[in-house]
């Protein structure tokens, strides 16, 4: 029993390996990864080689395929190049396995070694996350020496050389304890590897090894159809597509893995190497044969996965991509372009409000259509945020961070507020057949404007935080003050004049100022935050 717990510690580490060094990789390089799966998609060749550049760096073809699902779900690239792409990553993951089985042992304690050392002194730079990155791959390394150690005694264990035993009758059976195998395990490439270990201590035959091989990739074509069932139709068909490729070339030789391994048994290699240069050349040719009919397989794809119904009206987010957060900056970036989404929709709300106040009151049920818009995206944005490791970001990223949140908090409160004053004037104006006197209409319009401008203008400073734009903002902020001032004087003394309708709606419309101040105070605030940032960091901008 402590044998084969030990075995199963092992397999954990080498999972948490290849975890720990795709976070690292992707927190340092995950924009530029981004940025060439992106640009070479144009060109089948080059999209093939970046799928197989990229898996090799962050370890994982899952990895991948996240990426450009998450690129077609947002419609920035189209089916095909996005399925050669993840072919490419089927051959980098493994080529990873061949690179992992040298004897690198040594290195196991010189990454773990720096990689703590750089990793805790220097946490939040680019330096602590390539230690991070050096620590995953000396956890790899030492895993691969510990399974090792572990499966030399299950040889010698009757009763489970027994349970082996049982994987050398059925060819269909192997390969789909393989595929449930790269499940559990959340990688092919640990999959792949541990069938390689496995075989060197003779604890499965070679047939057995090929078997769980080829199961082993065509479980992570599963893997990548259920890490895509949260996303829209475009992302599931990336998945679908190399699921239906693995598939494929699955049914094409698991037929001829008895010949497969008769002949490569031949040859005067060590099963493990041999098991290894299979998986290789197995996903090589495979992938090599398949990118042709990329297209043929995007078009089976999408008459397989029908478009979504648009049978919710209300807004969803667009561009927080959980596949980011493990870059910082590209997923406060995605939080950001949210962000502004948010300011659009409290844009159309003042628009309405205006209408509102004019006497148009369906205007009125539209606003509480468009504050429900706001609260989903708000919520997407906090809980999004919320599963960013806020400790390990950079300082930069960090202020970053506090920005999008507070500026999104500010303009969901702005919401509820302009949701308000529309029911407000609904029933105290509306409803009880009250009109504002002329010159206080007038005022409000002058109001409305002045804090549409403003919101619009808060919106640039919090893009690009922009210090001249802040200060003019801030000035905004200073004028709008003494207008508010001005115009609540003037409604004193429409009062004092007996103004009839001034009397009527006094208490509305003094609220109503009261809120377009608060309202111009949440839009400005973000002058403040981009003002009140360090000396150098305003001397950059």
């Amino acid at each position: 029993m402590l044998t084969l717990l030990n075995l199963l510690s092992a397999v954990a580490l080498l999972v948490w390996g290849t975890h720990i060094v795709r976070t690292g990789i992707m927190r340092v390089y995950g924009a530029d990864l981004r940025r060439i799966l992106s640009r070479s998609v144009e060109k089948k060749p080059m999209a093939f080689l970046a799928g197989i550049g990229v898996t090799a760096l962050v370890q994982s073809s899952n990895a991948t395929t996240l990426l450009v699902t998450s690129f077609v779900a947002q419609n920035l690239v189209s089916l095909t190049p996005a399925l050669i792409v993840v072919l490419g990553a089927d051959v980098g993951t493994a080529i990873m396995a061949r690179i992992l089985t040298f004897d690198l042992s040594w290195l196991s304690p010189l990454f773990i070694f720096f990689g703590v050392v750089f990793f805790l002194s220097r946490k939040q730079t680019r330096a602590g996350q390539m230690g991070r990155a050096a620590i995953g791959l000396g956890l790899i390394l030492l895993a691969l020496q510990l399974i090792v150690a572990a499966a030399k005694p299950i040889t010698q264990a009757a009763g489970l050389q027994v349970l082996f035993s049982t994987l050398t009758g059925d060819v269909m059976l192997d390969a789909l304890i393989g595929a449930v195998f790269a499940i559990i395990s959340y990688s092919s490439l640990a999959a792949v590897l541990i069938t390689a270990t496995l075989t060197a201590a003779d604890v499965i035959s070679f047939k057995v090894a090929l078997c769980l091989v080829i199961g082993a990739n065509l479980g992570s074509g599963l893997l990548a159809m259920i890490n895509a069932s949260g996303s829209n139709a475009a992302g599931k068909r990336v998945a679908l597509g190399s699921l239906l490729f693995k598939l494929i070339g699955s049914l094409a030789i698991l037929p001829l893995v008895n010949y497969v391994a008769d002949l490569l048994d031949k040859m005067p290699v060590d099963d493990e190497e041999l098991v290894i240069f299979f998986h290789v050349f197995y996903n090589l040719i495979r992938c090599l044969i398949m990118v042709p009919f990329a297209e043929p397989m995007a078009r089976l794809c999408r008459r397989m996965i029908t478009d979504d119904p648009e049978t919710d009206l209300h807004l969803r987010p667009k561009h927080l991509d959980r596949s980011a957060l493990d870059t910082p900056a590209l997923a406060l970036a995605n939080a950001a372009r949210e962000t502004l989404r948010i300011g659009d929709v409290v844009e159309q709300m003042m628009e309405s409000f205006n209408k509102v106040v004019h006497g148009e009151l369906r205007e009125e049920r539209a606003v509480r259509r468009l504050d429900d818009d706001v609260d989903v995206l708000y919520t997407a944005i906090k809980l999004y945020l919320a599963r960013m490791p806020k400790e390990d970001l950079a300082e930069e990223d960090s202020r970053r961070w506090a920005e999008v949140i507070e500026m999104a908090l500010n303009l969901e409160q702005a919401g509820d507020i302009i949701e308000r004053m529309c029911a407000d004037v609904a029933v105290k104006s509306l409803n009880a057949r009250r009109a504002f006197s002329p010159e206080g209409l007038e005022e409000l319009n002058t109001l409305q404007e002045q804090v549409l401008n403003n919101l619009r203008l808060s919106l640039s400073v919090f893009l690009s935080k922009d210090i001249p734009s802040a200060r003019r903002l801030r000035r905004s902020k200073h004028r709008f003050r003494i207008l508010i001032r001005r115009f609540s004087h003037a409604h004193v003394e429409r009062l004092h004049q007996k103004n009839v309708q001034s009397i009527e709606t006094s208490s509305l419309h003094l609220g109503l100022l009261g809120d377009m101040k608060r309202l111009n105070s949440l839009f400005c605030a973000v002058a403040y935050t981009v003002l009140d940032q360090p000396d150098d960091e305003r001397d950059e901008d």
